[in-house]
């Protein structure tokens, strides 16, 4: 019996969108193409877990579009392709979110608010928009398993995760080291370097730079500098961060860079002065026209005028660098004395350059990691002057209290100048600035708070990455990068340029970092299951470290939700656990949390709760054939996938990874709810229908490349492919509803088609042979693209 083909008054695509997904929840379409290919050859996908505690943008949608493109292609190619949903539900994002709602800061966690309490209210803010989440999803017709997702907060998962940790452990991967870090006191944490790598971390801004002015002392190792001097004799040294100047304790030179002794006069105070800096940075602190010969100083110096202009200078003594090494100086802001090792005096360092500043680096090692480094290497003592919170500590005298960068203070209470330039009048007072002005330069900003970091001494555990770099970079090569070129580039060059991964965070609702530690630090143990943690405990309570296992209620190897419903690992219960040593004594558990990059890194295998369950399925679902996410998780979660399946077990995470560009407004500009250029995304999906917004999307630009969203561009795809689609659509129903076509019935032998229905049909056979192998090549848009020239140009408007 011939079928009756249903004919549409007009072109609604949403409320086909409508249709379909009733159709699809009432035949429950998603798990039957599953059961249906139960026994297929699988094709591994792992979805990249959002954080639940903020709404969807438009660019969601990008995303999803090109993730359900693939894994519905791959389904109708015949493979299992089973699509797990997940929430990242730890981390800054959260913890800065219930902040604010609580009105509190990180300093009342733990007084005015309990650990405990706090983390509840975490809990319950992550998963607040889960509903709008799923929804937005099921609209755009992503096919994702959102009944049975991974949740980054259950203890199945973290049990996990705190295995992969101490194989990282057992294999010296896992270490704790005092370093500078990036730290965001606004966070009141550390940050891993791949944070701080972040798109828009780094921003320009306009901060105050001073020449600082440091006094040498006159002794046998600095007498060459006096002899003959203009009067006092000073080493110049530039910084963009004047903060830092009373916590000096050495300036570093180049020991083969050329070096020059200049007399001139300070454009402040007037005052004669014989100064040091790089030859080739002359140019940049003293006109040419202004300059004396040695012979006609005296008199030229005699005749200045005192008025900051034109003011004269020689050169009379050039040496290298190495020749300052040893030379001491008087204390520029004598607040505080370092406690150890030596300090005041100029050392070599091969990271000086001349590129800018003087050539000569004002160091303060507790705010620099060359610093640091250098300093180490020479003895030199340090002096931290400033607190976790970011403000000047108390020997700081006028200045304690104060926050060293605006930007921290609570919002309206910045003071109207900063103490870069309070510290910069100082030095102009006492003689002490040669130059200040602003500089504008691009500085770190924390990815959460959107403020800037400081580079901090810390105690961190440290993930030893360095360790595995080429192997790191040998699998780096294996992958299929879309584009290559975020492989070869962007992605590549960060491991070449790769730092060991700070692993601490120095918060509250997270993964707690697994390890034990006697307060000696002579012995520590790194726990990698429940099961090992009952054992541990199980011990304590026998030596009296401890009065009851208050995990008793969990029994080891019932695997049940139920039963691991019975365990809480977060703080502040983690933290009440103190086990003993093989020696006898007390250890805790490092307070520090762990990066919440290493959580998402872990979904691979926290997913399955390996390897406590699924220990065989694992592989049939590692690693991923295919994962797709925006451009800045490149040194994000594709960077902590990479990076854990690595050193765990030595291959690659995933064989392609498709990086989408950015979503942008029709002016090429970043959206933002403050700019007021945001796209609504259920707005967008009422009006124009998941199709048309998707075909658009896919259409316009390859996934890789940004796209600047334009609603009449949607419109346009409406208007050109879609009613193309629907009138030649209608045309085809009315004449087959009349003729009472039947498809089922004999096919008419090729040879006995018209010339124009072999002419289309091969153009069909073309299209489905292009598009399969655009799709399995990654293509996308090559393959949307075709086939709306074939539906517009050799369907609708030759062939019908």
């Amino acid at each position: 019996m011939p079928k009756h083909f249903k004919q549409y008054d007009e072109l609604d695509l949403p409320k086909v969108a409508d249709e379909v997904l009733k159709q699809w929840d009432t035949e429950d379409t998603f798990g039957q193409s599953l059961k249906l290919r139960k026994d297929a050859p699988p094709f591994v996908f792992y979805e990249g877990p959002p954080s639940a505690n903020g709404l969807p943008g438009i660019h969601h949608v990008m995303a999803r579009a090109i993730k359900d493109i693939f894994c519905r292609y791959q389904t109708q190619k015949g493979k299992l392709v089973h699509r797990k949903a997940g929430w990242d539900t730890h981390g800054l994002p959260i913890e800065l979110g219930v902040e604010k709602e609580l009105g509190i800061t990180k300093e009342d966690i733990g007084t005015t608010i309990s650990i405990e309490d706090y983390n509840a209210a975490c809990k319950k803010a992550v998963m607040r928009y889960t509903d709008v989440w799923n929804d937005m999803t099921r609209r755009i017709g992503f096919w994702l398993d959102l009944e049975h997702p991974y949740v980054t907060y259950q203890t199945k998962y973290i049990e996990s995760v705190w295995w992969l940790l101490k194989q990282l452990y057992d294999q010296d991967l896992l270490y704790k080291g005092y370093t500078i870090q990036p730290y965001s006191p606004a966070a009141g944490t550390g940050l891993s370097s791949h944070e701080l790598n972040q798109p828009g971390t780094y921003k320009s801004v306009k901060d105050t730079s001073a020449v600082a002015m440091f006094k040498v002392k006159a002794d046998s190792t600095s007498e060459f500098l006096f002899k003959d001097a203009f009067g006092e004799v000073f080493i110049l040294a530039w910084t963009t961060t004047p903060w830092t100047l009373p916590s000096n304790t050495a300036l570093t030179v180049g020991p083969k860079l050329d070096y020059v002794r200049i007399k001139s006069f300070n454009p402040y105070t007037h005052e004669p002065q014989t100064m040091v800096l790089a030859k080739s940075r002359l140019s940049a602190y003293f006109s040419e026209k202004s300059f004396v010969d040695a012979g006609a100083w005296q008199n030229a110096a005699a005749g200045y005028a005192k008025d900051g202009k034109s003011i004269p200078w020689t050169m009379d003594m050039e040496f290298y660098g190495h020749q300052l090494e040893g030379i001491t100086y008087e204390q520029l802001l004598p607040y505080a004395q370092p406690d150890q090792g030596e300090a005041f005096k100029v050392i070599g360092g091969d990271f000086v350059t001349t590129e800018d500043g003087t050539g000569v680096v004002h160091t303060a090692p507790s705010f620099g990691a060359d610093d640091m480094r250098v300093a180490r290497q020479h003895n030199i003592g340090t002096l931290t002057l400033v607190d976790l919170q970011g403000r000047f500590t108390k020997e700081m005298g006028e200045f304690s209290g104060k926050y060293v960068k605006n930007e921290y203070y609570p919002t309206g209470t910045a003071p109207d100048k900063s103490v870069d330039v309070e510290i910069s009048i100082k030095l102009k007072e006492m003689g002490r600035a040669f130059k200040v002005e602003k500089y504008e330069h691009n500085y770190p900003h924390c990815w959460r708070t959107d403020k800037p970091i400081l580079y901090y001494p810390l105690d961190s555990w440290f993930v030893r990455t360095t360790a595995k770099k080429d192997r790191l970079i040998a699998l780096n090569k294996t992958i299929n990068w879309k584009p290559e070129s975020t492989g070869t580039g962007r992605f590549g060059n960060w491991l070449e340029n790769l730092q060991d991964w700070n692993l601490s965070r120095s918060r509250y609702w997270g993964v707690p970092l697994p390890i034990w530690r006697t307060d000696d630090r002579d012995e520590e143990l790194c726990i990698g299951s429940l099961k090992q943690l009952k054992e541990e405990i199980t011990k304590s309570v026998k030596a009296g470290m401890m009065k009851e296992d208050p995990y008793a209620s969990f029994t080891v190897d019932d695997m049940s939700d139920a039963n691991y419903d019975n365990v809480d690992l977060h703080r502040p219960y983690a933290d009440n656990i103190v086990l003993v040593s093989p020696s006898g004594k007390p250890m805790r558990r490092e307070t520090d949390l762990i990066d919440v990059w290493f959580d998402s890194g872990s979904m691979p295998y926290a997913q399955l709760h390996y390897p406590f369950e699924n220990e065989a399925g694992l592989k049939e679902k590692f690693p991923a054939a295919f994962i797709a996410e925006g451009v800045d998780q490149t040194r994000g979660w594709f960077y902590t996938l990479h990076a854990i399946s690595t050193l765990v077990f030595d291959q690659v995470a995933y064989k392609t990874v498709v990086s989408n560009g950015l979503v942008l407004d029709k002016h090429g500009q970043k959206m933002s709810k403050r700019l007021g250029n945001a796209v609504d995304p259920f707005e967008t999906l009422d009006r124009y229908g998941a199709d048309a917004v998707r075909w658009y999307m896919i259409s316009n630009a390859s996934p890789w490349d940004n796209l600047k969203f334009d609603a009449e561009g949607i419109t346009e795809v409406q208007r050109k492919f879609f009613r193309a689609l629907f009138n030649t659509y209608n045309f085809f129903a009315l004449y087959a509803n009349i003729d009472g076509f039947d498809s089922n019935a004999t096919q008419v032998p090729l040879d006995q088609h018209t010339e124009m229905d072999r002419w289309v049909l091969s153009r069909l056979n073309s299209l489905i042979k292009q598009t399969d192998r655009n799709y399995t090549e990654y293509e996308p848009t090559i393959a949307a693209r075709a086939v709306q020239d074939f539906v517009v140009e050799d369907l609708s408007n030759w062939y019908v």
